[in-house]
């Protein structure tokens, strides 16, 4: 199929950029993909690490709740997901020859749970089909042509000048900056008047400010089986106390409320299986020393006793301590730094966007991935996310005139 696009550039080798260069050169473009590293897809490989989880098995409704952002356009979103959907990504990883399987939570992985042989094998798919690569091209800024852009890059310290038609900009928030998504565009983007949302950790630690005593409990140590709740948002799971703060899964998902709180606080309820009444019960002979009494009836970790203690002191009965461990308010400070956290929240501003994912006061310029301002838990909703805008980016830029 021929298309009125003759050379689209895609700036950023991570899966949103490869899956762009991946539909547009089946539209009939001349396809280059810059990378800053001296490979493609580092951020891709890391993710693989502890499994590459690939989508989620969820149901649609479920799937797009998990995705949010500063005015997100849901109903806009839901149609990028049903364009490339979970089972989509499923066929492609098996046109692959890569075969899938759904874990607990719905998780989708790989059969070999790594992302290396996919990785391989998507490069030399892309590489016969005829996208070119050119590696260690750091995108630094563009200017419009009478028909097209022109692109700076710096190589090894050089400048370097490349024309192209079109271009889709993939190059990822600012987590994980080892890898490139460095959030070094988010200038370049403001010097050419695009609206950008701060970007910020996503998928992150929360710090808390634990006194010595408490860490000496509780640094280290998992809070299994809790419920808890920031604002009008609750999550099961369990936490990871940490010399800073909390990790883990459910805080993950809690961060969009967070952040939403002008005082950030997080009510946790440590005993949820347990009613007042019966823990009440269970420590009827009790009269002195409830902390260790709860620990032996209420089998409370000592971490949750440490927790418990700084937030709230000393209780001279059981019923009060008991209310205390239902609902336990803790204050946090602030996420963990962006370049600690698994990804970001902010990035370009949907007012800047039309639905084909291109910069309205930048026509033929497209973003996709990270770059654009939504987030979504970890659990397969984050590579899918990728997926299905670089599918949108991809196939818009092959056809822009």
């Amino acid at each position: 199929m021929k298309s009125r696009t003759q050379s689209l550039a895609i700036i950023g080798g991570g899966p949103a950029g490869l899956r762009a260069a991946e539909v547009a050169v089946k539209e009939g473009v001349d396809v280059t993909v810059y990378e800053f590293k001296r490979s493609v897809g580092r951020k891709f490989l890391i993710a693989g690490k502890s499994g590459l989880n690939l989508t989620n098995t969820a149901e649609p409704a479920s799937f797009l709740k998990q995705y949010s952002g500063v005015n997100f356009p849901r109903q806009r979103w839901e149609e990028y997901l049903r364009a490339f959907d979970n089972q989509a990504i499923r066929e492609w990883a098996a046109g692959l020859g890569v075969e899938t399987f759904a874990a607990s939570g719905g998780k989708v992985f790989p059969v070999t749970k790594k992302a290396a042989p996919l990785l391989r094998r998507w490069v030399l798919r892309l590489r016969e089909l005829g996208v070119r690569f050119e590696v260690q091209h750091r995108w630094v800024g563009m200017r419009p042509l009478e028909k097209g852009w022109e692109l700076d890059f710096d190589v090894l310290s050089n400048r370097v000048i490349r024309q192209h038609d079109a271009v889709v900009l993939a190059m990822g928030g600012a987590s994980w900056p080892d890898t490139g998504s460095d959030g070094g565009w988010v200038e370049v983007f403001e010097n050419l008047g695009v609206r950008i949302e701060p970007l910020v950790g996503a998928n992150c630690g929360w710090e808390s400010n634990w006194s010595p005593e408490t860490l000496a409990e509780a640094e280290g140590q998992p809070l299994h089986h809790l419920r808890i709740r920031a604002g009008s948002h609750e999550e099961p799971g369990e936490l990871m106390v940490t010399r800073y703060g909390f990790e883990g899964t459910p805080l993950y998902r809690l961060g969009p409320s967070l952040r939403r709180m002008n005082s950030p606080k997080l009510t946790i309820d440590f005993k949820p299986v347990f009613s007042i009444d019966r823990m009440v019960a269970k420590m009827e002979s009790a009269r002195r020393d409830f902390y260790r009494e709860a620990q032996l009836r209420w089998k409370l970790p000592k971490a949750a006793c440490a927790i418990l203690k700084q937030v709230y002191g000393d209780f001279q009965d059981a019923e009060s301590l008991a209310h205390a461990a239902k609902d336990c308010v803790i204050p946090l400070l602030s996420p963990r730094p962006v370049t600690e956290a698994i990804s970001t929240a902010g990035g370009v501003s949907w007012s800047e966007l039309d639905e084909s994912l291109m910069i309205k006061k930048l026509p033929n310029i497209y973003c996709a991935g990270e770059m654009l301002d939504w987030e979504a838990p970890t659990g397969g909703y984050l590579m899918q996310g990728c997926f299905a805008t670089g599918s949108i980016a991809g196939k818009a830029a092959a056809k822009s005139p």
